[in-house]
């Protein structure tokens, strides 16, 4: 059997486990038509994805705030099926249970929409923990909502990785004590991850496992 790495394997979920980019920047743009009639560049809502819906839309139009969530949240759950998964990644994520790697996903999502997503990504069957924006108060890049997680498996926060796409990502897992796994296909910037030094990065699903697992 091959050898892990880390035991204990942590991910974001949109844009890094879940192919949900566009399904994302599409409710942001639905929201602020529907509710400010205004249009929003994709690549600025790009960049707000990592904090949680109510951060985002408060800073964006505090006196429209709830207006916005519901009309975020309505638009979501109405096209679930543009979520789809990365290539390689679903397989990636089962041989990691394979070879005795503890998964879950720590993402700023509500638990509903995270566990929907997940499912959407085919990697339901697989992920043992969810930490979700109810988990804690304080989300990403805080490290609390990844301590949150590794306590709740029991595990030192030094035998954790965290996977993720954005530059919150990488702040949340140095400032957790994890490693830090940046990967290229979500809706990162590439020279910003890099600028951070995490411990990897990764452009493919084939480039994490071999960061994952020892030669």
């Amino acid at each position: 059997m091959r050898t892990l790495r880390w035991p204990v394997v942590l991910f974001d979920l949109d844009g890094t486990l879940a192919n949900s980019i566009d399904l994302v920047v599409a409710s942001y743009a639905y929201a602020f038509s529907t509710v400010d009639d205004r249009p929003i560049d994709p690549e600025r809502a790009k960049h707000w994805i990592g904090e949680t819906l109510a951060i985002t839309m408060a800073r964006e139009d505090a006196a429209n705030s709830d207006k916005l969530q519901a009309a975020y949240r309505a638009y979501c759950n109405a096209n679930l099926d543009m979520i789809d998964s990365y290539p390689g990644v679903p397989e990636l994520l089962a041989e990691l249970r394979r070879a005795g790697a503890t998964t879950g996903v720590v993402t700023s999502k509500g638990h509903d929409i995270a566990l929907a997503t997940i499912a959407r990504a085919g990697v339901g069957d697989v992920i043992e923990l969810v930490c979700s924006r109810e988990s804690t108060t304080i989300h990403k890049p805080d490290p609390e909502p990844l301590l949150a997680a590794a306590a709740k498996l029991g595990v030192a926060p030094e035998v954790c990785a965290y996977v993720g796409d954005a530059v919150h990502d990488v702040k949340a897992a140095r400032a957790a004590g994890m490693a830090a796994i940046a990967v290229t296909w979500g809706a990162g910037v590439r020279d910003e991850l890099v600028a951070l030094c995490p411990d990897a990065l990764c452009d493919d699903a084939a480039a994490l496992e071999r960061t994952l697992f020892t030669v």
